[in-house]
Parts: structure tokens; C-alpha cells; sequence
């Protein structure tokens, strides 16, 4: 049987800055800036989504950036840490590149005996990895910051910290098509494939103090699914095992539904189409600031809302 949940498909996190999200992101990590939108919700706040050079599902980070808002807590009841996936050899570059801009971070860790990762994080305390491994065969982006044998691959893993696993492990296994592919101490992973880019981390942390929500936070985690037949599919699933899952929802690049997991993290599934060269041609996404189409009315007026953005390459080239 197909699987209606197929990996991760985005993470959506708050930020306090625009210009210093694009510089760490699209500048230091070197990612692409695939789309330059709005929050349909809040238009006269920026949504900033990164990925790799095509824009892949599994490989896209996205913020609201909203100027001056408090930094968060980490804590449970929310997704604490980001892996991004990078080369085997890479994880020398890496701690070289982060202590060239300052980014503090830890030496390279092992854990569950074949994967190293070093830890940081960005601005806003966000918590980030990169996960050294040869077994994604996912392109870098060609022509960005960083040279193509170190670039970024996308997502390694999310880790969701937790009262307890049982019931995300439930929800996880029971409803969205994951398995228990290994465990080590409080760590708890679960993917439907196994493959970088598929991994949820579920940390079984009683003592942790509750997030809260803020700069340096997620918002929500995004599962991808094929296409919006399986969406309607996984959303009767979730309906059945009594979880509130919202309506469809057009988010011009792809299709959500929405919910809340038992420890209290909010999960979207999100379908793969139509993607974001739906409205920019591939070689040129995120170069234009682009609106949903009932917004267009009113360009003039969130142009002016809106402080403008952009990267300055050379400093963040190697």
C-alpha cells in the first residue's frame, strides 16, 4: 500500500529580523531563497522560505519574521532542534565557516554510533545541527555560497522534546505511516523510510521546562504527502483518531491540513504540488516579493509595509 505520509515536507519557525534571517540562512548556511511571500494571515510580515536549488519537499525552512519580537523558550511541547544534512567530509568545513562568522557551536558528536553532527544556533537561539552522512544523494545548491561538496543537502532530522513518547509514537506509527527505526537512552526515531531528510527525533523529556512561543521557535513541522488525494486520505485517517485536522488550505505552493500532536507540537501535512515554480521560473525564484492572488490588489500598500531585503553575496561566498 502507498504511503500517505512520505517524509518531511517544510519547518516554519518565528524571527525577529529579516535581513539577519536571509544573511544566516541564504548567506552563512548558504541555502536558496525559493520564495519571498507574505504570511497570509499577517501581510505585512515577510514569509521567507530556503531550500535547495530546486526547492524540494524535505528541504525547506521557512520563517515570519516579525521585527522585534521577544525570543521564545525552548522547551517541550515543541520542535527544539533542525538537522540539516551535509557530505560525509564536510562537518571540518563547517566548524571553520561557523567560527568565521561567529557562530558559536559544538565540536563534531557522535550519536546512535553511525552519524557525527555538530550543534548551533541561529539569531534567534533557534536550535540547529548539521549531520555529516553519506547516504543522501540529494543535490546541494550548484551555484550558491558554498562549494557544491559541502552544500547543504536539506533536512536530516526534527527533534520533538516530549512529557512522553507514547502517544507522539502512537500518532506517528498508528496514523502517519512511520516506524521505530531506532532508539538510544530518551531519543526515539521514527521515519517511513529511513533515509535523511525523514527522521522524527522524539526526546522523552519529563523534567524540561514547557516552550513558549517566540523568536527562536518553531511554529509548525510539515509532513509531505503526494498528492491531494492522499491528503484527503491521511485527513479522514486523522479524523477517525479523534484529532481536530483543519480543513484543506490553499497555501498557493502546496495544500495543508492541520493539527495538533498529543504533546502539543502543531503538525501540518502538506502536499507536494503544485511547488514553487508555480509562479517564478526556476532559475529565478525568490528574486521577487510574490502575493497571493487576492493581494494583488494591494502590492502598493504591503511594498510600503514591508522593510526590503536582500543578500549580500560576497561577504558569505568562499
Amino acid at each position: 500500500m502507498t504511503a500517505l505520509v512520505t517524509g518531511l515536507h517544510h519547518v516554519t519557525a518565528l524571527a525577529s529580523d529579516a535581513q539577519k534571517n536571509l544573511d544566516f540562512y541564504a548567506g552563512i548556511l548558504g541555502l536558496r531563497m525559493v520564495k519571498k511571500t507574505i504570511n497570509f494571515d499577517a501581510p505585512d510580515v515577510y514569509h521567507l522560505y530556503y531550500g535547495n536549488e530546486q526547492g524540494a519537499p524535505g528541504t525547506i525552512m521557512t520563517f515570519f519574521p516579525y521585527q522585534g519580537l521577544m525570543r521564545g523558550r525552548k522547551g517541550k511541547g515543541q520542535l527544539t532542534v533542525t538537522a540539516f544534512s551535509v557530505p560525509a567530509n564536510a562537518l571540518d568545513y563547517w566548524t571553520k565557516r561557523l567560527t568565521k562568522f561567529g557562530v558559536a557551536h559544538t565540536p563534531p558528536e557522535d550519536r546512535f554510533d553511525d552519524e557525527q553532527f555538530i550543534a548551533f544556533e541561529d539569531p534567534d537561539g533557534l536550535g540547529l545541527e548539521l549531520v555529516a552522512t553519506a547516504h543522501d544523494d540529494r543535490p546541494g545548491f550548484s551555484y550558491g555560497q558554498i562549494p557544491l561538496e559541502y552544500a547543504v543537502k536539506g533536512f536530516y532530522s526534527v527533534a520533538l522534546t516530549e512529557e512522553g513518547y507514547e502517544r507522539t509514537a502512537g500518532l506517528l506509527v498508528g496514523q502517519m505511516d512511520h516506524q521505530l527505526v531506532k532508539e538510544k537512552g530518551n531519543r526515539f526515531r521514527f521515519s517511513p523510510s529511513g533515509k535523511p531528510g525523514d527522521l522524527v527525533d522524539v526526546l522523552c523529556s519529563p523534567d524540561s521546562m514547557r516552550g513558549q512561543g517566540g523568536s527562536g521557535t518553531i511554529h509548525h513541522v510539515a509532513f509531505a504527502t503526494p498528492t491531494d488525494q492522499s491528503q484527503l486520505e491521511i485527513r479522514e485517517k486523522l479524523l477517525r483518531a479523534g484529532l481536530n485536522a483543519t480543513p484543506v488550505l490553499d497555501r498557493q505552493y502546496f495544500h495543508s491540513i492541520y493539527f495538533r500532536e498529543p504533546g502539543g507540537v502543531l503538525f501540518e501535512v502538506a502536499t507536494n504540488p503544485p511547488g514553487f515554480a508555480v509562479d517564478e521560473a526556476p532559475e529565478h525564484l525568490g528574486e521577487a516579493l510574490k502575493l497571493p492572488p487576492w493581494q494583488e490588489p494591494n502590492r502598493s500598500a504591503i511594498e510600503g509595509l514591508l522593510t526590503p531585503i536582500s543578500l549580500q553575496i560576497d561577504p558569505f561566498r568562499d
